[in-house]
């Protein structure tokens, strides 16, 4: 298979193709100029920076495009847009990191003859590599548990997007649909075959951003629209870190990196993809908080504001069908290790695969269940989780695996110059890991936990459906008294005050009257 040339990253001569996994339905038999083939590489073999790029952007913004307004409702317009371009640098930065440290790990086991051609290399595994088994055991953990809690995130996503078509069923009715239909991702081999998926996702939150934007500015303010955001600072950090979950979809960097056929394109890739989310996240959350303000704070999926409309329902469907691409994203890291821990990860059976990896989506299903909280689960994963597995881990291991003059000396990719080369890369570190261990873990660690807890006291674990509006009250049955009970006969003053109490005289009247008529 061309894609899977054993070129060495140490030789610029030498072909850098990377095999991601010798799989039965990615081997081209016979002639590659047939029809089937043709078509194949156009939809299924992804491994160019283009495929790369798709990924990216497609599984940076996903279902978190909805939850934005909500963010921007807790801190506010200004600091809604700064946490965003601050944040989408920083997460671009450590995506450089880890692609750096996956060239130096490849490029080492390549000089040591290491063969990755029915190996799919894992974020875990590099920090094996280079800095040994307990940075190992600490990446694999933090990794693995984002990982699982953004696939929950997508299945809660789906249920949340899908009430706003079809609210004859509750949430959790809808959690356990999509739960199964998200189980079929088992069948996609690896990075490698998201050629067209990937494509498709980024055009649908394409679609679904700008609607939000458009959408919200054509409805116009809501009577009397408030802005009061930030105003507490549960609230305030709350939405910060969601923000920071946002541009922190790089847990699957290095999987993608394994999936192109020259990985050293990677560096600027995160950066693009980034730059075009931006493009999509900032119009779509500013126009829906200056449309609905405060009303957000009780909402945190923005589409349920917005009227029922063709477009709306339109957007709905879209980001259902991009949930489902992204939770595949999330889950096959989780496969991958899986597959590796029970010995089947250079199995050539594709349903043997797929039947091996299940058992990891029933937690995952479990969760979605046990925690409904579209929105605040955001916050909470991305200040416990993405702060670590994102930005502070890459930034160590990077300080860490470059700390000696030997190991800068032999660096495969030293630091460019614009950055100030080592020195000015250290500084970098030592300030990104300073800010998210204090601001986004330390602080968003307090404010997203409260919030969580919140959510359990008002809503309690398995609720059925998530903020979702109450029942309409059932219409009041009249009486069948002409005039209602204003033409009822009292015959006793309990409860009465007493000048409104009725004389025995109007007792013995009312008794002569009955009587006649009788």
């Amino acid at each position: 298979m061309a894609s899977e040339a054993n070129g060495s990253l140490a030789n610029e001569k030498a072909p850098e193709t990377v095999g991601v996994g010798r799989y039965v339905e990615m081997e081209q038999d016979g002639d590659s100029n047939t029809v089937k083939s043709r078509l194949s590489g156009l939809l299924w073999h992804g491994g160019s920076a283009y495929d790369a790029w798709f990924s990216c952007a497609s599984n940076q913004v996903a279902q978190v495009l909805l939850t934005l307004p909500y963010s921007f409702s807790q801190l506010g317009m200004l600091s809604g847009i700064l946490f965003q371009l601050f944040y989408g640098l920083l997460g671009s930065w450590t995506a450089y990191l880890i692609s750096i440290l996956y060239v130096e790990y490849r490029t080492r086991k390549e000089r040591e003859k290491a063969d990755f051609r029915n190996h799919v290399i894992q974020w875990f595994e590099v920090l094996d590599g280079l800095l040994g088994r307990h940075w190992r055991n600490v990446g694999l953990a933090f990794n693995c548990t984002f990982l699982l809690f953004g696939s929950v995130i997508q299945l809660i996503a789906c249920a949340s997007n899908i009430y706003y078509i079809n609210d004859k069923l509750d949430k959790r009715t809808w959690t356990y649909i999509f739960g199964a239909c998200c189980a079929t991702t088992v069948f996609i081999p690896s990075f490698h075959n998201y050629r067209i998926w990937s494509f498709l996702g980024l055009v649908m939150t394409t679609y679904t951003a700008w609607y939000l934007a458009i959408a919200s500015i054509i409805h116009g303010q809501v009577d009397g629209v408030k802005h009061s955001g930030p105003t507490k600072m549960v609230l305030y950090f709350t939405g910060a870190t969601n923000i920071l979950y946002t541009f922190g979809g790089h847990a699957v960097t290095v999987e993608i990196m394994h999936a192109m056929w020259r990985p050293q394109k990677f560096k600027a890739i995160y950066l693009l993809a980034t730059l075009y989310v931006l493009t999509l996240t900032l119009p779509s959350a500013a126009a829906a908080y200056w449309a609905f303000g405060d009303e957000l704070l009780t909402h945190s999926n923005a589409l349920s504001l917005l009227p029922r409309t063709a477009f709306r329902d339109a957007a709905v469907v879209l980001m259902l069908v991009h949930q489902f691409i992204t939770f595949g994203f999330a889950c096959t890291p989780l496969y991958f290790v899986w597959e590796k821990l029970i010995g089947l990860h250079d199995c050539r059976s594709l349903c043997k695969r797929a039947a091996a990896r299940l058992p990891v989506v029933v937690p995952i299903w479990f969760l979605a269940i046990v925690f409904p909280f579209f929105g605040p689960i955001n916050s909470a994963v991305g200040s416990l989780l993405v702060s670590f597995t994102v930005y502070i881990i890459p930034a160590l291991a990077h300080m860490i695996t470059f700390r000696s003059a030997t190991a800068r000396e032999n660096a495969v990719e030293p630091p460019p110059r614009l950055v100030g080369r080592w020195t000015g890369t250290y500084m970098i570190n030592a300030f990104v890991v300073a800010w998210v261990l204090v601001v986004g873990f330390g602080f968003g660690g307090w404010a997203s936990m409260t919030n969580f807890v919140h959510q359990i006291d008002t809503f309690g674990l398995f609720t059925k459906c998530y903020q979702c509006p109450p029942p309409p009250l059932p219409p009041a049955t009249p009486l069948p008294f002409p005039g209602g009970l204003s033409n009822i006969t009292m015959p006793f003053t309990g409860g009465l005050p007493p000048a409104a109490a009725p004389s025995p005289a109007h007792f013995r009247h009312q008794h002569r009257h009955h009587s006649h008529g009788l």
